[in-house]
């Protein structure tokens, strides 16, 4: 059973639609119950949003009559409404409710902050896809979808305005600069939907719309509200108007070379399977937006052929064979991802046996699809067999890192102590505290991209 409850409400079993409540007031008993799947909506709590705080005498009698009917009606599709002490529950079962999904997609896309943008970009669109209006728009009022659906609304914006950051991010400017145009005539005052914008429209080379934009959104926020735009639309305009070259393009980070169209760290650290792990930044605090510079796949084998780990024409083969087969490109780089983190805490932890056997299992893996050839420099070395698809990345680096962890080098690993860095680096000496950048890696989540 599917419940949609972000626009009209609609119920459906297996692709039809079911009618679900003969008056408007059954199906919005019922909406507010989805909306609070897994949780009891006390019955004075029904009362109160069906009858706005002026119920009849029988609404309690009322109520219980038209959770009597949902029953009867939602039984063959086993969706029960329970009582539960002075109140009653839909549980979430199987069926799917699309504000509980919204929800769960707009969560996963700030959880991929830190990975890779066409990643939480799809997982913005697919969220943002369910909305197909005002919630509950056919069965509550006004003032019920505010106070059922207002923080559902304030989700979608916020929604909207980090999808449309992280499309500036990647060049989308035409895009931006066209999904925003509704939404602005909606919400002529949120700033932060000016600015996203402002920015689409100025580096699209529309410098003249982007200007007046904000002098519209100047006079409007005057108008109505008294007060000037905030400090960072300000200085957004002061920008443009002198023409900041800055503002052309996203800027690139601080600690990085390109290398094609990628940006990757500096090497930093000697070792391959060091770099490796310096492929992220802030190792010792929590989890920054822009700490992960394996962004996409196409970065991880760039890398990989960066620090000549595989052939350049092998990088150029799995790009191509990435856009073509996304899904196990992701999965090739989610591996990857897991792994990293796995050498990481062997190489800081050599106690660590649960990290060491999952690096393990990985190396083997990869010993088991490589093949000993000869260069053209006229040496020997292994490298991993094309058989290996797209994990040859992986399984490239999983052979480095078997390498040093047999090495008596390993137990001079340091890691920069700076919770902005964590970077790795070979300390022979003993006597190094830092890594080799001095402002120790992504000292702010913007100097990472």
């Amino acid at each position: 059973m599917e419940f949609q409850l972000l626009g009209p409400f609609a119920a459906r079993h297996e692709g039809r639609r079911v009618l679900v409540g003969s008056r408007r007031q059954e199906r919005c008993l019922l909406a507010v119950l989805l909306m609070h799947a897994g949780r009891v909506v006390a019955t004075e709590r029904l009362i109160d949003l069906l009858w706005d705080g002026g119920p009849p005498a029988s609404a309690r009698a009322t109520v219980h009559t038209y959770v009597g009917r949902l029953r009867a009606a939602l039984k063959p599709y086993e969706v029960p409404v329970e009582t539960r002490h002075d109140g009653y529950v839909v549980e979430q079962g199987r069926h799917r409710i699309d504000t509980v999904e919204f929800t769960s997609l707009v969560g996963q896309a700030a959880a991929a902050a830190a990975g890779d943008p066409d990643e939480r970009i799809r997982r913005y669109d697919d969220a943002l896809a369910l909305w197909r209006g005002e919630p509950l728009a056919d069965v509550a009022d006004e003032r019920l979808r505010t106070r059922l659906g207002g923080g559902l609304a304030e989700l979608r914006l916020s929604a909207v305005e980090q999808r449309s950051e992280a499309q500036l991010a990647m060049g989308l400017y035409d895009r931006v600069a066209a999904d925003l145009t509704p939404l602005l005539d909606e919400h002529p005052t949120r700033e932060r939907l000016v600015a996203a914008r402002m920015t689409a429209l100025y580096r699209s080379g529309r410098r003249a719309e982007a200007l007046r934009l904000y002098d519209s959104t100047r006079t409007l926020l005057s108008a109505e509200l008294a007060i000037e735009p905030n400090r960072e639309l300000r200085t957004l305009h002061a920008r443009m108007l002198r023409g900041d070259p800055r503002l052309d393009r996203p800027p690139g980070p601080v600690y990085a070379v390109r290398v094609d169209d990628q940006w990757l760290p500096w090497s930093t650290s000697g070792h391959p399977a060091l770099e490796f792990c310096n492929t992220y930044a802030g190792w010792g605090g929590d989890p920054l937006p822009g700490s992960d510079w394996l962004r996409g796949y196409a970065a991880l084998a760039v890398w990989a052929g960066h620090l000549d780990l595989i052939e350049e024409r092998t990088v150029t083969r799995l790009r191509e064979q990435a856009l073509r087969e996304p899904a196990e490109a992701a999965a090739a780089l989610g591996e990857a991802r897991r792994f990293r983190t796995d050498l990481y805490a062997c190489l800081t932890d050599p106690q660590d046996g649960r990290a060491f056997k999952a690096v393990a299992g990985v190396v083997e893996d990869a010993a088991r699809l490589s093949v000993f050839s000869r260069g053209e420099d006229g040496l020997a070395r292994w490298r991993p067999s094309s058989s290996a698809g797209l994990r040859l990345p992986l399984c490239a680096v999983a052979r480095d890192a078997a390498e040093l962890l047999a090495d008596a080098r390993r137990f001079t690993v340091r890691a920069c102590p700076s919770p902005d860095c964590g970077w790795l680096f070979l300390d022979g000496s003993g006597r190094r505290r830092w890594c080799s950048l001095a402002t120790c890696g992504a000292k702010r989540t913007s100097d990472v991209r």
